[in-house]
């Protein structure tokens, strides 16, 4: 089968990217800016939130391996859906909650997922997660590959990362890449 394509914004892109890398039947993430209005941003326009772009994570997956069901599961787990345009400390459009399908029936699949998560009263608030087509992606810049992972130390990483991935460990722990 051809891996398939989703984007997802969940807050800093640092975080989101960290946690799917994580999960077996993930291929790739790439961190990038999506469904804006300005062409190949860079982060600190993005991050003045004028851009109207998302901080997301590009995700190719085997879905023989994962589901996309899978995959959303992780993503409702490690952040917070109710909170329009913040995640924690980081406000602004740009942490918004979005789900970026690449696909039609990626579209329904995450609508009929979030209205099973209203039905059974997840969360507390009413979910606020953008569910649109994937619009006007660029890459961000190198430095932001991997970023958890070359910057475990650095004071972001280990206060929120680091506790959110710990967390996650623990609940998706048989979902997780087997590590030799």
């Amino acid at each position: 089968m051809k891996p398939q394509v989703v984007v997802f914004g969940g807050g800093c892109f640092w975080c989101v990217e960290a946690v799917f890398r994580e999960l077996d039947g993930v291929l790739a993430v790439e961190s990038g800016y999506s469904n804006g209005w300005v062409k190949n941003p860079t982060y600190r326009q993005v991050c003045e939130g004028d851009t109207g772009h998302a901080e997301v994570v590009r995700i190719e997956f085997d879905a023989d391996r994962i589901s996309l069901r899978d995959l959303l599961a992780a993503f409702f787990a490690t952040h917070d859906p109710t909170t329009p345009n913040r995640q924690g400390n980081d406000v602004g459009p740009q942490y918004r909650s979005g789900i970026y399908w690449t696909d039609p029936e990626q579209e329904r699949i995450a609508r009929d997922f979030i209205a099973e998560l209203a039905r059974e009263k997840v969360f507390d608030a009413p979910i606020v997660t953008e569910v649109a087509a994937l619009d006007n992606y660029s890459k961000a810049e190198d430095y932001h590959d991997r970023y958890f992972e070359r910057n475990p130390r650095q004071g972001y990483c280990l206060v929120v990362i680091a506790p959110k991935l710990a967390k996650f460990r623990k609940q998706f722990a048989e979902r997780l890449v087997k590590k030799a």
